[in-house]
């Protein structure tokens, strides 16, 4: 079978681009670009070389996050057993809190995949340890300024209803997790750093190391010393902090063509960058308080203990399909920067379509797998029949939403990688909040269709804003895309940057 033709990044002698055909397996050597896909042979070839792309990225990352997300679950698990009240009140202080912190930093910091992967495909290596550090900076500022709400934690949750002595003690908690928040802000742009040159696999190691040593940590600091909640506020910062500093060290030890020491440059154009890390946060935020605000609507219902719990198990299950995609979303990320920074329009295009029929696949599997175990899977988490019965009823609006957030994440994911943070962030505000919230509201509280109509509702929302993105990336001018990657390289840089555009020139049509 043949392989794909190619350009070649260099011009022949009589000054025009030469066309050859890539080694076996290889379509883009040399810094050439895709040619036009001509047939089912093409597309096979493009579909095998960018899936291997892709998940060579994204299965470190996803299995980080994994890593990640269950050294929170093991915190949970190992303060259940002190008791009651204290579950519920870390319980409290990781989900609202904590969560709330962690998606407002790391949305700041998705900035820096933006402009660490466009400048890395651009070969301006040396400036992603700059970004870095200009990173740091600004993450640690909004540390800072988030350090209020966990020092007031206990009267924020008492303002939202909850009862006064899971309050005080998930206020102390969240006092005693101060480190942890700021841990993030050296991990998520090291974190960046990293990925942008598709050093991931050391990601998934530390994740996988730091989980090893906060079980052990949790065992000593709980059932050993007997240190209580406090432990294990330690156990959950020192953690953090391991991770936060193996990435560091590795980055300053093994990264020597990115890191090249600390740099002045780092306190120029802060506040333009700022204004980019808001964007991201904002276009991160949005995404994720859309569905935490589903629970909180369905708390206000009739037998809420049913409504909530149902919901959150449905929530829950489509967390662990979450995670892959925040891979996935990383990925594509990478992607796009990279190709756009080396001028490569085309690859850019066709590493979307591939990761999007990919990602559209996993979806439909997983709501398959939902809607055949609907009335069993939901034993996992409750014996209760009733409870199962109402997980049954929901099953549907799961697998659809499954659907839909197999979708939605690589379209956020391409939206960082070309640095569309501000318009995603527009979109998401007047789907989720002005179409979905409202009518969710109208279909759940006026119309009398409970948690269900509060569901639908917000699925609207979601298809609208996804077939939005949908249509801007099909309508997007990929060769705009990498002219406008080289100027945002040369602004940042304050340099001018030489990108090899001989493929960009050419109108793109659809």
């Amino acid at each position: 079978m043949e392989t794909p033709l190619m350009f070649n990044s260099d011009l022949n002698s009589t000054g025009t681009t030469e066309l050859q055909y890539a080694p076996e397996g290889l379509v883009d050597t040399n810094g050439g670009d895709y040619t036009e896909m001509s047939g089912l042979a093409d597309f096979k070839n493009v579909f095998s070389v960018e899936s291997v792309k892709l998940w060579t990225i994204a299965a470190p990352i996803a299995f980080s996050i994994l890593c990640n997300y269950a050294v929170n679950s093991f915190t949970t698990i190992f303060v259940g057993h002190l008791g009651d009240l204290e579950l519920s009140s870390v319980s409290l202080s990781l989900s609202v809190v904590s969560n709330f912190s962690f998606g407002f930093l790391l949305g700041m910091a998705s900035a820096l995949e933006t402009l660490c992967g466009q400048a890395f495909g651009a070969g301006q290596v040396e400036m992603l340890g700059v970004y870095m550090q200009r990173s740091w900076l600004i993450l640690l500022g909004a540390c800072i300024c988030l350090t209020p709400i966990y020092i007031y934690a206990e009267p924020i949750l008492l303002l939202l209803g909850q009862e006064p002595e899971i309050a005080e003690l998930a206020g102390v908690f969240t006092i005693q997790s101060i480190p942890q928040m700021f841990s993030l802000a050296i991990n998520f742009p090291t974190q960046k750093f990293l990925q942008a040159q598709t050093k991931v696999g050391f990601l998934a190691w530390v994740g996988f190391g730091a989980f090893i040593f906060h079980i052990i940590l949790l065992w000593i600091l709980l059932k050993v010393l007997a240190l209580g909640t406090t432990g294990a506020a330690v156990a959950y910062s020192t953690t953090a902090w391991v991770i936060a500093l193996a990435q560091t060290a590795y980055v300053i030890g093994w990264c020597k063509d990115g890191w090249r020491g600390f740099s002045w440059l780092a306190f120029k154009d802060l506040w333009a960058f700022v204004k980019l890390s808001v964007a991201s946060a904002v276009m991160l935020c949005l995404e994720v308080w859309y569905f935490m605000i589903l629970i909180v609507l369905t708390g206000h219902l009739d037998n809420a203990v049913i409504a909530v719990g149902s919901l959150s198990i449905c929530m829950t299950i489509n967390g662990f399909e979450g995670m892959l995609f925040i891979g996935i979303n990383a990925a594509i990320s990478v992607r796009v920067s990279n190709e756009l920074g080396s001028g490569r329009p085309r690859a850019a295009k066709y590493s979307v379509i591939v990761t999007i029929i990919e990602s559209l696949v996993i979806g439909l599997i997983c709501a398959a797998i939902i809607l055949i175990t609907k009335d069993h899977f939901a034993i996992i988490f409750t014996e209760s029949k009733e409870m199962i019965k109402a997980v049954s009823k929901l099953a549907g609006l799961l697998g659809l939403t499954m659907i839909l957030n197999s979708v939605q994440p690589v379209i956020s994911g391409v939206a960082v990688g070309g640095g569309w943070q501000a318009l995603v962030a527009y979109i998401n505000l007047f789907c989720y909040y002005i179409m979905g919230l409202p009518l969710g509201f109208l279909l759940g509280y006026k119309l009398g269709y409970r948690v269900e109509g509060i569901w639908v509702g917000m699925i609207c929302g979601t298809i609208l804003q996804t077939l939005i993105l949908l249509y801007i990336v099909y309508k997007t001018n990929w060769n705009k895309e990498v002219e406008l990657a080289s100027s945002r390289m040369r602004k940042w840089t304050g340099q001018e940057i030489e990108i090899n555009l001989a493929n960009s020139q050419q109108p793109v049509t659809h």
